[in-house]
């Protein structure tokens, strides 16, 4: 990947990489609706039209990366919603991450901002949070540090472990004669998806597949967004080189946001198929013989942006659902407008984040759900601390969690 070199004036030289993407831009203006930050703040700067014309003018060396610019660049969530609907197929998040990895060299990022992409660490430090119960007493602590800090932020936003429900199998499961599954259980997500996981193995394994799970392996992601590309090659090569190793038929993962990373980062140049784990159950012979228990509920489907975006599925999550009888599933309008998770950004960027669950969580609360659903770990976080903070019991969960809890045995229990 072509990186801005930056000289001691601190001034990025010219970048053809980056030049070349933005001239690819025919500034339409298409995208600004689909811009979550542009249609909270209506500037040009918070639009992705406006990153572009300064990643081009960082690129070309006619701006130096000041604080004011990198605040604007930093906004962006990286949701795609405007690479999804660009006419001139602007490659736009290859602009923003060549951008801010040019940015990272130029201007060293704080601790905090390393640590945040640091999958390894974090994965330790979650798993060291749910030992502890960290969640209990966190909140106490985090009023002894600087109203408005990232550090607050970070103390605030650590959840509980979600407690693993005792999923009920069905007595005669299908033989294990279907394929052989690598489940990759990511970063942080293999704390604080531990349900999902569980969930998905217990399905799989019911359709008559063989289920490893790859541990202590991260797809990338997060450092990669960020724009710490070489730390996010690192992490994509070693989870290619342990996938390799278990020679697996299909590879899955459950959460939207590590989805496009797998198939695209860790998975490139060799055979490893990588499809999007609901589409994968919905065209499954063997899933498609089980059955699910009724459940007289409202849910309320949120679509992350990565799902929408990136990862696809959406007709199948929809048709999975379906399966539950008495389920009414209610999807939150306006998709795909970003929840304001996006990786570490509801920790760096609160103003803007905590605005964006709003809306999500007020038209949650006009839909009168008992449930809420989300696909990707980060939202599901994000939005339960939300729904914390306003004192409401209602639950997040995966949808794949949802359908392991309604899966009937053979007696229909």
């Amino acid at each position: 990947m072509e990186r801005m070199s930056v000289p001691a004036s601190g001034v990025p030289r010219a970048d053809p990489g980056v030049a070349a993407l933005a001239d690819q831009c025919v500034m339409c203006g298409l995208c600004l609706p689909h811009c979550p930050t542009y249609r909270l703040e209506r500037t040009e700067a918070e639009s992705p039209r406006g990153r572009i014309a300064l990643a081009r003018a960082l690129a070309e060396g006619r701006l130096a990366p000041g604080a004011a610019t990198l605040a604007h660049l930093d906004h962006c969530l990286g949701c795609l919603s405007c690479q999804k609907v660009c006419p001139s197929q602007v490659r736009y998040e290859d602009l923003l991450v060549q951008t801010r990895a040019a940015l990272v060299a130029a201007t060293p990022p704080g601790h905090l901002q390393r640590w945040l992409h640091s999958p390894h660490l974090l994965r330790r430090l979650a798993r060291l949070g749910a030992t502890l119960r960290v969640a209990r007493w966190l909140p106490r602590v985090a009023r002894l540090l600087p109203r408005g800090s990232r550090g607050r932020r970070l103390v605030e936003t650590v959840p509980a472990a979600p407690r693993v429900p005792g999923f009920a199998a069905p007595r005669r499961a299908a033989p294990a004669t279907g394929r052989a599954i690598a489940l990759v259980r990511g970063c942080v997500g293999s704390v604080y998806e531990a349900d999902t996981l569980a969930a998905a193995r217990v399905l799989l394994e019911a359709a008559g597949h063989r289920v490893v799970e790859l541990d202590r392996h991260c797809c990338g992601a997060l450092p990669r967004h960020g724009g710490f590309v070489e730390a996010a090659a690192h992490e994509a090569a070693a989870t290619r080189h342990a996938l390799l190793a278990l020679r697996p038929d299909v590879v899955l993962g459950c959460s939207s946001g590590c989805h496009g990373d797998l198939r695209d980062e860790v998975a490139a140049g060799t055979t490893l198929a990588v499809p999007d784990i609901h589409a994968f159950l919905a065209a499954d012979p063997g899933f498609d013989a089980l059955r699910f228990r009724p459940l007289a509920r409202r849910a309320a489907l949120h679509l992350p942006c990565t799902q929408v975006n990136v990862a696809g599925g959406l007709e199948a999550i929809r048709a999975l659902l379906a399966r539950v009888p008495q389920l009414a599933v209610l999807e939150l309008p306006g998709q795909p407008r970003c929840c304001g998770a996006a990786g570490s950004y509801f920790i760096e960027h609160p103003a803007f984040a905590d605005r964006l669950r709003a809306e999500k969580l007020d038209q949650a609360a006009a839909l009168a759900p008992d449930l809420l659903l989300t696909t990707n770990i980060g939202c599901r976080i994000h939005l339960g601390n939300g729904l914390a903070a306003r004192t409401s019991a209602l639950p997040v969960h995966h949808p794949l969690t949802l359908l392991a809890m309604q899966l009937e045995t053979d007696a229909g229990t």
